[in-house]
């Protein structure tokens, strides 16, 4: 049989580096020492675990694929990483997926791995568990071509013999796994969007779709997996502030199931390693019914919102 097609490596490694960084996460909060520091703000914030973790996923991912391109959100220095934060497994089960035609000839050098280590950093500082995602998205061409989102937390509320955790995965042409496809109740208008970076903006956007009800959650990983579960109809967040890191693996796994996301403009997302690293004209994302919401985003706000 044929050695697996380097993409499919690539997501099979992220798989189980991904399930470390969980361990990682799960593991500083339970030490009860987060570490936290203050980047730009009191709602701009890294721990212990955004740290450990982003070591762990860059360095475990270029020992084994030295030639890609990864890029994470938080600035460290190139210290050593010690031998314990490294994974050097991954996912039998994804290399026994056939890798899509368009994706068998990609060479190491021309992909490029965003990888958000803690997605929901405030909301795990504040015991918002379920918000949390670590992000590990893989480019090629510019474009999100597979993702993968851990939830550390996931099941933290369903008693003492849930397993805790989950890894979702996706490639385009193949489509995404280890969730329930669900549809948001048809005919229902159910926007889900920041929890803690509102605006005017944000507000006045969210007024102009005339919505059923509004959620507000933090984590843009959380808020993707809130559209493909089913439980929000779009995600609508008027505003810069999300990154490339944000959305990239979110991205591939929405665009797997047939969804779209652009920015508030209708414009897609870049993600070629040159890229400047803010969404700066907001995000618009749907698992269905895309052209209903981007036809209803006021003119006064996409003139605020310069891509």
């Amino acid at each position: 049989m044929a050695s697996p097609a380097l993409l499919m490596r690539v997501v099979a490694s992220a798989y189980s580096v991904a399930e470390k960084a969980a361990t990682i996460v799960r593991n500083v909060m339970a030490a009860g020492d987060l570490g936290i520091v203050e980047k730009t703000g009191a709602n701009d914030l890294q721990t212990k675990a955004d740290r450990l973790v982003q070591m762990s996923i860059c360095a475990s991912l270029a020992r084994k694929f030295p030639k890609a391109t990864i890029i994470g959100e938080e600035e460290l220095p190139n210290n050593e990483v010690n031998e314990e934060l490294l994974e050097e497994g991954h996912c039998e089960e994804i290399l026994k997926k056939a890798c899509p035609p368009q994706f068998t000839g990609i060479k190491e050098e021309e992909l490029v791995i965003w990888v958000d280590p803690l997605d929901g950093t405030k909301e795990y500082t504040e015991g918002l568990l379920d918000h949390v995602t670590v992000l590990i998205g893989i480019a090629y061409g510019g474009k999100a071509i597979a993702g993968v989102i851990n939830q550390p937390y996931y099941n933290y509320e369903a008693g003492p013999d849930a397993v805790l955790g989950r890894t979702i995965w996706g490639v385009l042409g193949i489509g995404a796994f280890g969730f329930q496809l669900t549809e948001a109740p048809a005919g229902k208008h159910i926007i889900i969007t920041t929890r803690s970076h509102s605006s005017s903006l944000v507000n006045d956007c969210i007024s102009a779709l005339n919505p059923d009800s509004v959620i507000r959650v933090g984590g843009a990983g959380n808020k993707i997996i809130q559209l493909i579960e089913g439980k929000a109809s779009a995600y609508v967040f008027a505003s810069p502030g999300c990154k490339k890191w944000d959305t990239c693996a979110p991205e591939a796994i929405l665009h797997a199931v047939g969804g779209k996301i652009t920015d508030i403009h209708g414009n897609s997302f870049q993600y070629n390693k040159e890229v400047k690293h803010m969404n700066s004209a907001g995000v618009l994302a749907t698992l269905r019914n895309y052209d209903y919401y981007a036809s209803r985003i006021p003119n006064t706000v996409k003139q605020s919102l310069v891509p």
